[in-house]
């Protein structure tokens, strides 16, 4: 019975022993594994350097997001791959932390290839991922407005903190893990910092003790303390000789050597010389009788009355809508009423809110000492102040929890509302009132409003008109998802300029994508629109006409700065002054300057298709446009990184956010939260780097719009659309070849492999003949004065004239007949 059972227990090891000796990697396998993550690990540098360089994580979104479209061409110096996993572990990751991973992995496929042991590696894991949390974490608390620094994690992570320890006590959670890491991981302890220090301080002092008997040391080759001096001096006057004995040596001064001797005595002369002294020549008196005489320059004659102010006596001021002097403003009647009894407040409504807003706060232990409430059109702003000691993160973190009890949508926490001791909560209102575009056009700050061009956007949450200037925004930027209100406030943008502005003063540039939303403009074209010249339509709905457009602006832009330098002014506000003070020559150039106002409904779109092309004036004109009257507002239904790029956003200070879906489209359009939070149809939130106001736009439909452009279209109009400078692009200037005998030798085969693809570009040339880029450059050049393919349309292949290889055949026999 022992037996079997110590057979049993055999068979058991032995089993146990191959399952180990199964799962045992060779010495060849750990190389070979060692070696791939090795290079995965350089695979991950080069891949998380690329995303860093250039903006690329920016432009490879959409990339990440179709991974299965081969068409789809990635910026990564990995490929899409790279990509993929940059945008993996950094952006949805842990951001600039990183880099570390690419250090783990080098040192574990270091340590498979070498066959060391891999304990010592676990100690490393641990470390590095706990700085790896660290580091995501800091950069989410620090660098909010740049998610590619800290992560989705760290972003993510410091949010979580933040709602349950606060921003104090995530910072002081983020010193400790770096105090825990520097003294674990790194030793240092209070110990080696004074060891150090008291290293320092006994170098510091052997130095300058080293230093002092150099210092101490004579200039002469004796020294002084080796030598006893000893002088004799006798009663004598006279000192017969002086004697410098030394301990060893002993040499004697000769007096009679010392004395200067002087040879020739009777030479010289003790009775001095006196020079005699000239006297001074003295002027000649003038006589009391003579008469003095006093002159006076004569006073130059003063012009009190220039030119200018000549003409502007004989004629007036100058009148820029001269031309049109009989033009009528379109009436507030042509606006609908949608409301007629104002703001509707039920008491019982409010009563209630409050009354679960006390009860909630009460459930977690939160006292209100008063709570006030400000009914808008569409939200209810109850501003409560708190008992003293309650903690302002505390009433945040309920955010969710009043907006279960409240059985509301959209409840925004302003925490506190600045200028106020309060903090606010946003409720919407269960029955909303609608603002009509009549209703803010007619209010009086409106109508009393001194400002260059104006803008009633709709009404705060205290009802009150809220009315900007797009002179001061300079450039307003407008972002939200679909249907959110986005096409009625670039309409009640418009209608606040035409009915504050002559068609003298403000020209128009409007960009229409859809081709639908703006085209009721037309009707204008001759009174407020400005376009290309030899173009039919004035409202741009083709993307590759925008680039022409945009390039135009950019030519204006150089003009009317040239203008404002000969003229010395600053901005275009002086420079019409002077003008209408007739001061400036119109026959030098000098003309009155309008503002011009370009208008992008989908930006996203225009990015899409023309890309940098389209980026790149518009980044100039929003620099630099400014002091010259042109301003921009750009729309947009897709508020990602790769559209509002950090270059638009820093030149576009005024934002404007419907409601968006999540709150990092709300952090990409206004760098804080809250727009996800809004309720929709009109509901916005406005900000000019200063404060967020919360705004419920003026709703105008398209009958209204209708009504009004009828209204101007009908009246006298100038006899054309305001024209912008014609744009002469790059490739107008390049000297085509013609002459057949200088083209390249590889010129058929370039012209077959185009006919064969019917695409013409130079990368096509680069790929399939193995050409530089100058070369196939130059070919296409010689191809386009051939006639084979058509000129240069942006970012879109050239369009292909010859159909297939028989009629090239034909094409080239009868260039040689």
């Amino acid at each position: 019975m022992a037996k079997n059972k110590k057979e049993t227990v055999d068979k058991k090891n032995d089993k146990q022993e191959g399952n180990k000796r199964s799962f045992k990697i060779s010495k060849q396998q750990k190389f070979v594994l060692g070696c791939l993550l090795v290079l995965f690990s350089i695979a991950l540098l080069v891949a998380f350097i690329s995303f860093y360089v250039n903006g690329q994580w920016q432009n490879d979104q959409s990339v990440v997001n179709q991974l299965g479209d081969r068409t789809e061409v990635a910026e990564n110096w990995l490929g899409k791959f790279g990509a993929y996993l940059a945008d993996l572990i950094i952006y949805r990751g842990f951001g600039l932390a990183s880099f570390i991973f690419v250090r783990l992995f080098f040192l574990t496929g270091m340590f498979l290839a070498l066959d060391l042991s891999t304990q010592k590696l676990k100690n490393t894991w641990f470390w590095d991922i706990f700085a790896i949390i660290i580091i995501s974490i800091l950069f989410g608390f620090f660098a909010t407005s740049a998610p590619e620094l800290g992560g989705t994690i760290g972003y993510e992570l410091n949010l979580f903190l933040q709602d349950y320890i606060g921003k104090t006590g995530t910072l002081l959670t983020l010193l400790f893990g770096l105090i825990v890491y520097l003294i674990f991981k790194i030793k240092i302890s209070p110990e080696k910092i004074q060891s150090y220090f008291d290293s320092t301080k006994k170098e510091f002092k052997s130095e300058l003790d080293t230093l002092k008997p150099a210092v101490n040391q004579p200039e002469s080759a004796y020294n002084l303390e080796e030598f006893a001096i000893k002088e004799e001096i006798e009663s004598d006057p006279e000192i017969d000789d002086i004697h410098i004995k030394t301990v060893d040596t002993q040499f004697e001064l000769n007096k009679e050597a010392l004395k200067p001797t002087i040879s020739h005595s009777s030479e010289i002369e003790l009775n001095p010389i006196l020079k005699p002294i000239t006297p001074k020549q003295e002027l000649p008196l003038v006589s009391p009788d003579e008469a003095f005489v006093i002159e006076k320059a004569e006073e130059e004659d003063i012009i009190e009355e220039n030119l200018a102010s000549r003409l502007v006596a004989d004629f007036g001021l100058f009148d820029p809508t001269l031309d049109l002097s009989n033009y009528k403003f379109p009436t507030i009647d042509l606006l609908k009423e949608y409301s007629t009894g104002g703001i509707t407040i039920n008491q019982e409504e409010l009563e209630e809110n409050k009354n679960k807003i006390v009860d909630t706060l009460r459930n977690y232990k939160i006292e209100i000492a008063q709570i006030k409430a400000t009914v808008g059109p569409s939200v209810t702003l109850y501003e409560i102040v708190p008992e003293a000691g309650i903690r302002i993160s505390k009433i945040k973190s309920l955010e969710d929890d009043i907006a279960l009890s409240l059985s509301a949508l959209g409840i925004r926490i302003i925490a506190p509302i600045p200028g106020k001791g309060t903090i606010g909560i946003e409720v919407p209102n269960k029955n909303p009132t609608m603002v009509s575009m009549k209703s803010v056009i007619g209010a009086a700050k409106f109508q009393e409003a001194e400002m260059e061009l104006p803008i009633a956007l709709g009404k705060t949450i205290s009802n009150e008109t809220f009315v900007v200037d797009l002179a001061k925004m300079p450039h307003l930027l407008m972002a939200g998802a679909t249907g959110q209100g986005k096409s009625v406030g670039l309409n009640a943008v418009l209608t606040s300029l035409l009915y504050k502005k002559h068609p003298a003063e403000v020209k128009f540039v409007l960009v229409d994508p859809k081709k639908v939303e703006l085209t009721l403009f037309n009707k204008i074209e001759r009174h407020y629109l400005a376009k290309l010249p030899d173009t039919e339509d004035a409202i741009i709905t083709d993307n590759a006409k925008v680039v022409n457009t945009l390039n135009s602006l950019c030519t204006e832009m150089d003009n009317r700065y040239s203008l404002l330098k000969d003229a010395m002014v600053r901005n275009i506000k002086e420079y019409n002054e002077k003008f209408k003070s007739r001061k400036l020559n119109p026959e030098a150039g000098h003309r009155f300057l309008p503002y011009i106002v370009l208008v992008v409904d989908e930006f996203a779109d225009l990015i899409m298709t023309a890309g940098k092309e389209v980026e790149i004036p518009i980044a100039r004109l929003a620099q630099l446009a400014r002091a010259i009257g042109i301003h921009l507002i750009i729309a947009t239904q897709r508020p990602s990184v790769n559209v509002i790029t950090g270059l638009i956003k820093a030149n576009f200070p005024a934002r404007i956010a419907f409601r968006v879906t999540s709150k990092i489209d709300s952090r990409t359009i206004l760098d804080t939260q809250g727009a996800d939070q809004l309720i929709g149809r009109g509901d916005l939130l406005y900000t000019n780097g200063n404060d967020v106001v919360r705004v419920q736009c003026a709703f105008i439909d398209t009958p209204e719009v209708e009504k009004i452009t009828d209204f101007i279209g009908s009246q006298k109009a100038y006899s054309t659309a305001y024209l912008l400078p014609e744009f002469v692009g790059e490739e107008s200037g390049i000297n085509l070849d013609i002459d057949i005998s200088e083209r390249d030798t590889l010129f058929r085969e370039a012209a077959e492999i185009i006919v064969n693809a019917q695409q013409g570009s130079a990368s096509l040339l680069q790929r399939k003949l193995k050409l530089g880029y100058n070369r196939a450059g130059r070919l296409i050049d010689q191809l386009e004065a051939a006639g084979i393919v058509g000129p240069f349309e942006g970012s879109k292949a050239r369009t292909v004239n010859i159909l297939d290889l028989s009629a090239l055949d034909q094409f080239f026999n009868n260039e040689q007949n």
